[in-house]
């Protein structure tokens, strides 16, 4: 189990200004991908499931990194964390009601 999920919405400005930001979120969920943690893309966000907060910060920060470095001209990256200190944070039991 994990001790925090992470979920969060990047909104990068992108370069040309009016282009569409899909090729630039996809970029940015494949750094969670590279991470190696467990993470959910859903419709307005992607949560990721980790064992510590600060690599999932880690992470963010690089995902914010990835739309610089795409010549992305600022990035707004909206963020929700959920911790428990008995590690038993987990995207399938805060949600198992609904399935």
């Amino acid at each position: 189990m994990a001790n925090a999920l992470v979920s969060i919405q990047i909104i990068p400005k992108t370069p040309n200004g009016g282009e569409d930001v899909i090729p630039f979120v996809d970029a940015a969920i494949e750094v969670i991908e590279a991470a190696g943690v467990k993470y959910q893309v859903n419709p307005l966000e992607t949560t990721m499931e980790g064992g510590e907060l600060s690599a999932l910060l880690v992470i963010i920060e690089k995902m914010n990194q990835r739309m610089l470095d795409m010549g992305c001209t600022s990035n707004i990256s909206q963020i929700k964390i959920y911790t428990r200190a008995d590690n038993q944070a987990s995207m399938e039991k805060l949600t198992e009601k609904y399935h």
